[in-house]
């Protein structure tokens, strides 16, 4: 089994700064892991599209990791402290929908930016929430005023 604690180092030396330090071993955890562990294998796909140096992979790895969510009950994410796994619906939407949007692929990412709004009542009143909030909001006003697509 993929170990919690190897993925939050790896993540975290990633939001510390050093991708380069973590991309790769967020992808050795992400080869190592088995294909029924989807919570782990979202988080890391979820951090790895982050680090994608193209559009198309980093697309490809927010449709694995909202795909892998898809199997993940309840309380699997609670190692990461996330209480309720669909805490984390609004944050995998925005990301693929924010990619669609930058591929051009208006429909696409509207369809996922009204996902990620259904999904907000999972959420309670914090910081991340919040930022969540106002990330589908620059979402939703990009789609509303035609905010041309930056294709890579």
């Amino acid at each position: 089994m993929t170990d919690w604690n190897d993925i939050i180092t790896a993540v975290a030396t990633v939001l510390e700064g050093d991708p380069t330090g973590g991309a790769p071993r967020l992808r050795a955890l992400w080869e190592s892991s088995s294909p029924d562990e989807h919570a782990q294998r979202c988080v890391l796909a979820h951090y790895l599209a982050d680090l994608q140096p193209h559009l198309t992979e980093e697309v490809r790895w927010d449709e694995l990791a909202l795909e892998e969510f898809s199997s993940v009950h309840q309380d699997d994410l609670r190692p990461v402290g996330i209480t309720s796994a669909a805490g984390m619906a609004p944050s995998l939407h925005l990301n693929l929908g924010d990619g669609y949007r930058r591929q051009g692929e208006i429909e696409r990412a509207r369809e996922q930016l009204h996902l990620g709004q259904t999904a907000l009542a999972a959420l309670t009143e914090d910081g991340y929430s919040t930022m969540i909030r106002k990330g589908l909001d620059r979402l939703r006003r990009r789609l509303d005023t035609n905010d041309p697509p930056s294709k890579s």
